[in-house]
């Protein structure tokens, strides 16, 4: 049994994140913002989508091939339609390298979420 690797993934500086949004306890949200967010919540309330989500996150790197990825559970077309969702709500990029194509958990997007419903804020 071999031991995981920890994907190291970027750490934000204050002016990396791009609000999407104003905090959840700044006020009423837009219906603009609302169905920005709902967007990306939506994509990830697929327990399908966020195993994806996490496989890439936590891949070394911190970007994985879609051949790495693709063991979970679904057909390969199921996974391809997963992760077009996933990139539609904007938290996956992916570059196309050869035949392959490689996915990053946006960054800026999932911290953008984060700050949204921090309640401290």
């Amino acid at each position: 049994m071999s031991k995981p690797e920890v994907a190291e993934l970027p750490v934000l500086q204050d002016g990396d994140v791009v609000p999407c949004c104003p905090p959840i306890t700044a006020g009423e949200l837009s219906q603009a913002d609302a169905e920005k967010m709902a967007a990306m919540f939506k994509a990830l309330s697929d327990p399908v989508r966020l195993r994806l989500f996490s496989k890439i996150a936590s891949h070394p790197g911190g970007e994985a091939c879609v051949c790495d990825i693709a063991d979970v559970g679904v057909s390969q077309p199921t996974v391809s339609h997963h992760l077009k969702k996933l990139r539609e709500a904007g938290l996956l990029t992916s570059e196309r390298r050869g035949t392959w194509v490689y996915y990053q958990v946006a960054p800026s997007v999932v911290a953008a979420m984060a700050a949204m419903l921090d309640l401290r804020g």
